[in-house]
């Protein structure tokens, strides 16, 4: 197909919801990964949490964003997505301001100056309620606005636009924090979400599917958790694979600090990983995926893996701003060769007849990573500043990375039997 002829099928082959909801799911995506990115410099420096309970209530709202889409996808379909995506919005932009508001000097009065643990972490959890709507009413516009023959093209401008997103949005944390301070990110992140509900109320029109759909019941999705979580083979893919996705949000968890504390208090460190890290997925993932298309799908996820492992490789040997930067590219590098192959690894070691429900849990490992890796991060960063020896935050890293690399190749070899 000609060059003209693909630029004309992007014009003219999709749905105008399809657009509208992937121009929210960009927006989202930057007000996410704009806060995220000053998260644990924002709670330790402004609101005087230590590094380690920063981690845990960094871990708390990313485990539920990435876990409650499982349930939140089944209100979705009986809600409708335009109905969705107006109680996320809504949701959302009241949780930043929320957030943002305990390190305004302004709200003083009502927060007062001690750490309030738990106030937040109620904030946290309201506020990944509402996310929790905006992956599955924007994947489930995908799918009902593209055809067969479109529908990889789909996805992949949904892919491609949500690493815009994770672009961006750290691009515009570091502006605003640099001029107004961190507590001010989530204004945006708010203001952010707001005009999206604008947007979803004016623009977005509801879409259906042809012929009859079953919607599950919340009963029926916590019933298939169990059948999910009681596949052995499957659960330890996915334990697994989480320890990929617990390196990848130390970029979130750790860099920050190191950067901060060791390099250059007033490096734009939002700049280092955003650009490094999106910039190097939306930059190289078309090429990688030519290059790696004749590579079987579980040899393509080890090499992911190995690869991703070298950014705590390149970082441990001489920690300062070049080599972090290169080690955050050589993660989106590998993250460019395993994570397309990802879904299609799925249906390949689900059960037969059941590749719909394994893949309706694709976010778990997320999920778990969030869970476990943000407050072992934090909890690491604090000790190894404690113990004088900040470098072990990376020895650690190389060694998960390597592990999950390893483990890979094992289960490769001895469960699905692929040499």
């Amino acid at each position: 197909m000609s060059l003209t002829a693909e630029i004309q099928k992007v014009k003219t082959g999709f749905h105008r919801s399809f657009w509208v909801a992937n121009g929210m799911e960009l927006f989202e995506r930057l007000a996410y990964y704009g806060q995220q990115i000053v998260f644990m410099v924002y709670l330790r420096n402004n609101l005087g949490f230590s590094e380690s309970e920063a981690g845990q209530l960094s871990g708390m709202f990313g485990g539920l964003i990435y876990l409650l889409p499982i349930l939140a996808g089944t209100l979705a379909d009986k809600w409708g997505f335009r109905r969705a995506f107006s109680i996320a919005f809504s949701i959302l932009a009241i949780g930043y301001f929320l957030i943002g508001s305990m390190g305004m000097s302004v709200f003083s009065g009502i927060y007062g100056t001690a750490p309030n643990y738990w106030l937040l972490m109620s904030f946290l959890v309201f506020t990944a309620f509402g996310g929790s709507f905006i992956k599955p009413s924007v994947l489930g516009t995908v799918a009902l606005t593209s055809t067969e023959e479109n529908k990889s093209l789909g996805y992949a401008i949904y892919y491609w636009l949500v690493n815009i997103g994770a672009m961006v949005g750290p691009t515009i944390a570091y502006l605003v924090r640099d001029s107004f301070g961190n507590e001010f990110v989530y204004l945006v992140s708010s203001a952010s979400c707001i005009a999206m509900l604008f947007v979803n109320l004016l623009l977005y029109k509801e879409v259906k599917g042809k012929g009859t759909e079953v919607v599950e019941s919340l009963g029926k999705k916590i019933t298939n958790l169990f059948v999910v979580l009681a596949n052995f083979k499957f659960m330890i893919f996915l334990l697994i694979y989480s320890l990929y996705w617990i390196i990848f949000w130390q970029e979130f968890i750790i860099v920050p600090y190191y950067v901060t504390d060791f390099i250059n208090k007033s490096y734009p460190y939002e700049l280092l990983q955003s650009w490094a890290g999106a910039g190097a997925i939306i930059l190289f993932q078309i090429p990688i995926n030519r290059l790696t298309k004749n590579i079987s799908t579980p040899n393509a996820i080890l090499r992911g893996f190995a690869v991703s492992s070298l950014i705590w490789v390149i970082i441990g040997i001489h920690p300062s701003i070049i080599t972090i930067a290169a080690g955050i590219v050589a993660f989106g590098i590998g993250e460019a060769v395993q994570a397309p192959r990802y879904y299609e690894y799925i249906s390949k070691i689900a059960p037969e007849g059941q590749q719909g429900l394994y893949q309706g849990y694709a976010f778990l490992p997320i999920a778990i990573a969030r869970f476990v890796g943000d407050p072992f991060g934090g909890w690491l960063y604090q000790n190894s500043k404690a113990s004088g020896h900040p470098e072990y935050v990376w020895y650690s890293m190389i060694s998960i990375g390597l592990l999950a690399a390893f483990f890979m190749y094992l289960y490769n070899r001895f469960v699905v039997k692929e040499k």
